[in-house]
């Protein structure tokens, strides 16, 4: 009962605090058509290959001159580039456009591999450089974007929620907005490693890209979880994440341990726990919140004329 209540409680303060988000000037958008998928590859240097994305462009993104803010979508372990549409994330999108209740941004969907959208431990995948040094500067140059971090953000699913609180923690004069949705957060790194069940699993693909076993000050100096200690590094920084209260792996200490240490430091942001379990199940059902979390900040930062293009 007393874990009911709390996380009722949460989900009531998390409507509090996205309705917080929105300055003077906020209105809900128009109605749209669907967007469209453009799909290609960044020949990397760092990498040393060729990335897939796709990009989801707003319905009247050939006919305007218009630019728009960006939010770059990242996601989970074992799946690609077209996890979000072929999962029915693009249906949600769409939907929402299509009632109104957020208005048109691009979507960038990089293919991150397993990854953890981080440097490996050992150097031989510099995925984080190839992020911030060639695909942003890269989508910013294909496409009318606005070039304000403010008008842009980064949002992921499990291993895409650690990549975008990492990467939105650590750069944050490129996003101005991050969500995590089931993110891949451990609040301490085990000692000794699991080995067997979910856990022990999950531990083992760490080794690809923290080290063989995967090294603890390499994980903790990349883990959201560290970074959020030092909140003076993203004053301006908005935050949501939620998690399943039934989540497979436990995730859902993570998300609290996240709680706890932005609320420490005073620090503002949404924080959920919702009744689900993890993966695409979890997202088809919440995936709005984060968006509309997202479309909040966006037309925030257009209505106080803080959003040029280049």
């Amino acid at each position: 009962m007393l874990r009911l209540a709390g996380i009722l409680l949460r989900a009531f303060i998390a409507l509090i605090a996205v309705a917080a988000v929105t300055l003077p000037g906020f209105a809900a958008p128009p109605a749209s058509a669907p967007t469209t998928l453009d799909c290609g590859a960044i020949s990397s240097k760092i990498l040393g290959r060729d990335v897939n994305y796709c990009v989801d462009l707003p319905a009247g993104y050939v006919s305007s001159a218009q630019r728009y803010p960006t939010l770059y979508f990242l996601h989970g372990l074992f799946e690609h580039y077209h996890a979000w549409d072929e999962n029915g994330g693009k249906d949600i999108f769409d939907s929402l456009l299509k009632k109104g209740v957020v208005g048109p941004f691009i979507v960038v969907l990089p293919d991150g591999g397993n990854s953890f959208y981080v440097n490996s431990y050992d150097g031989h995948e510099r995925y984080e450089d190839f992020f911030m040094q060639e695909l942003v500067p890269y989508i910013d140059g294909k496409y009318r974007t606005i070039h304000s971090p403010l008008a842009r953000g980064i949002s992921g699913l499990s291993m895409g929620g650690y990549g975008a609180l990492h990467l939105a923690m650590r750069h944050p004069d490129i996003f101005g907005s991050v969500s995590a949705q089931g993110a891949a957060l451990i609040s301490r790194f085990p000692n000794p490693l699991p080995t067997e069940g979910r856990l022990g699993f999950y531990i083992r693909l760490l080794e690809r890209d923290f080290g063989t076993p995967p090294d603890g000050a390499y994980w903790n100096a990349n883990n959201p979880l560290a970074l959020a200690a030092d909140p003076a590094k993203f004053p301006n920084l908005k935050i949501y994440f939620d998690c399943g209260t039934d989540d497979r792996y436990g995730f859902e200490s993570g998300a609290e341990a996240l709680d706890a240490i932005l609320n420490q430091h005073d620090f503002p942001h949404v924080f959920a726990l919702r009744s689900g379990n993890h993966g695409w199940d979890y997202m088809q059902k919440y995936m709005e919140d984060a968006w509309l979390f997202h479309w909040q900040v966006f037309s925030s930062a257009e209505a106080s004329g803080k959003t040029a293009g280049p």
